[in-house]
């Protein structure tokens, strides 16, 4: 197969895959042990949980959309000889 056969570069790829990660490290930061019917746990409102986390997820989900639309220079100076 010849390399102008697929969509994404290498690089794409590489972003993407970091972006992916964000992502999951901001849903790992949303985790934690949550309310029951007996027990009220005040820490389901937390900071970490309502404002770092979504922010951290967004972070990664706005760099996988800019992976997608990446396009190496180099790559644009070959495909146009």
């Amino acid at each position: 197969m010849d390399k102008r056969d697929f969509a994404f570069g290498r690089m794409n790829f590489i972003l993407l895959a970091a972006g992916m990660i964000v992502v999951i490290i901001g849903f790992i930061l949303m985790g934690g042990p949550g309310s029951t019917d007996t027990a009220y746990n005040p820490d389901i409102f937390s900071v970490r949980r309502t404002k770092v986390a979504p922010i951290v997820c967004l972070i990664g989900f706005v760099s996988m959309v800019y992976a997608v639309v990446y396009k190496n220079k180099k790559e644009g100076k070959e495909n146009a000889e």
